[in-house]
């Protein structure tokens, strides 16, 4: 067995075990999953990526679609890309967070009310900075009620040369997040197609569902290829070219299975009581973190304009 596959199995074993509606609705009421938290410490999870770690980025962004397949309601992604980016400056004790840089501080931090080192980064840079000290003039949530807060820090401790966009790494990030999180949504759709009976047989032989369903995974199977291009295009020129072609196809992927999986569940999709909203309010929380689609399609679009007509075809067809 590979490095990257024992790495997957692991962590299906322990958030199968930790991850459950109970742990996302404490964690929306703003209480911090300590237990797993320790759990993703004790087996070295968040050192993934990170130098002498004996893993690589792509073993990374591989645990990141595990959590996004589970929900999980800690920001691994900062963490694990934080860790890599401060390497031996990492905290010892705690974790870091990223957020972006605003002119009061920096914004849209994850669970940065828990952090004890932040990070701060711009669109338009390939420089982060640090900063150890940091206080949080508002906590906030996003659409799934996950933790981003509002910090005021101090003076910068570190500045960080990356060669690769940081902003463009944490919207990789999120791409492969939602990778994993639809493919969570297509096995709840096909669950309950299984199992949800209507006119004495199985919802999952009527052609409708059936032609939904075979929608959605072709949808997910199209993110996880975008999520994956996105990944081989690391340390290469075309890197932010081929992040936005994924954060854009993802995000159009996920206004269709959200659509098409609610209404395979019917109103029972539609309560808090179900756990598929835990799923899809993240999908539509993270297809607008660190750039949305149209975002991303511009920057895309601005980069192929440059080109020339000349020069656009051989760009596309030829692999990075």
């Amino acid at each position: 067995m590979d490095t990257q596959q024992l790495i997957i199995d692991t962590a299906e074993k322990i958030f199968a075990d930790h991850c459950d509606k109970a742990l996302w609705d404490a964690t929306e009421q703003g209480a911090f999953p300590t237990e797993l938290w320790q759990q993703i410490v004790d087996n070295g999870f968040h050192q993934l990526g990170a130098a002498n770690s004996g893993t690589e980025t792509r073993d990374l962004f591989a645990f990141l679609k595990v959590c996004g397949r589970f929900a999980v309601p800690l920001p691994m992604a900062e963490i694990l890309l934080a860790n890599q980016w401060l390497g031996t400056h990492a905290p010892a004790e705690g974790f870091a967070s990223i957020g972006a840089q605003a002119a009061d501080g920096l914004v849209q931090v994850a669970w940065g009310r828990k952090a004890t080192t932040v990070l701060g980064i711009a669109s338009d840079s390939y420089e982060v900075s640090v900063h150890n000290a940091a206080t949080v003039s508002g906590e906030g949530t996003n659409l799934a009620g996950e933790a981003r807060d509002t910090l005021v820090v101090d003076a910068v401790e570190q500045q960080i040369q990356l060669t690769d966009a940081p902003y463009a790494q944490l919207a990789l990030a999120r791409v492969n997040l939602m990778a994993g999180c639809l493919q969570a949504v297509l096995d709840l759709g096909l669950q309950f197609a299984a199992e949800r009976s209507q006119f004495g047989r199985s919802i999952s032989k009527f052609q409708a569902i059936q032609h939904a369903l075979a929608v959605v995974a072709a949808e997910v199977a199209a993110s996880q290829r975008a999520a994956d291009a996105g990944v081989d295009a690391m340390g290469s020129d075309r890197f932010e070219q081929e992040v936005a072609a994924a954060k854009a196809r993802v995000g159009e992927a996920v206004g269709i299975v959200a659509e098409q999986v609610h209404q395979v569940h019917g109103a029972m999709g539609y309560t808090y009581e179900h756990r598929l909203h835990h799923f899809t309010r993240r999908l539509w929380a993270w297809r607008d973190e660190w750039g949305n689609e149209f975002y991303w399609q511009a920057k895309l679009g601005q980069h192929l304009a440059g080109l020339g007509a000349d020069k656009v075809w051989g760009y596309i067809a030829t692999p990075s």
